[in-house]
């Protein structure tokens, strides 16, 4: 009959070679099969973007200057010199009578801007027929001429003006 080792060291031993071959059967059953390589490949992937997008570092946002309000009336005249190139960078945009700040919006309305041709001027026609290329009048633009529905767009964007936090309501436009 074999004699049993009961020495501390044996089962330690004997405890890591279970350990081993644990882990080797564990490796051979999923090499074994092409679908458990694709899972352990896809398991890996996610793992790796999760750890990447954790340690991804923010880029800083730029900081926009704090510009004082401004509570007064402009005539259309006025209104263009603030189209995002003036030395304060403000951007103005009047819509449906009512002038917004839009500086703070200046990726959209600022002189690179996708919307920058509305900076510095009544965009209200250009807003309510859907059409950034429909250039701003120059003069005064009644909008009589706008059908019912084109009137209901305008003031679903003069709604939008005034509920997003990108715009602060400024004063009226007066005919000048």
């Amino acid at each position: 009959m074999a004699e049993k080792n009961d020495s501390p060291g044996s089962t330690s031993t004997s405890s890591g070679q279970e350990g081993q071959q644990l882990l080797s059967s564990f490796i051979a059953e999923i090499i074994k099969s092409p679908i458990n390589l694709i899972l352990v490949g896809v398991i890996a992937m996610l793992v790796y973007k999760i750890v990447k997008s954790k340690t991804k570092i923010e880029e800083p946002v730029e900081e926009i200057k704090k510009l004082p309000k401004l509570r007064r009336d402009f005539t259309l005249e006025e209104l263009k010199k603030y189209d995002g190139t003036g030395p304060d960078g403000r951007i103005l945009v009047a819509v449906n009578g009512t002038v917004y700040d839009c500086t703070r919006g200046a990726h959209f309305y600022g002189p690179k801007g996708t919307y920058s041709t509305f900076g510095g001027k009544d965009a209200s026609r250009a807003l309510a027929t859907f059409s950034a290329t429909v250039q701003p009048q120059e003069g005064h633009d009644d909008l009589s001429d706008l059908d019912s529905d084109q009137m209901e767009s305008m003031r679903e964007w003069e709604e939008q003006f005034k509920g997003n936090y990108l715009f602060k309501y400024i004063s009226l436009v007066f005919q000048g």
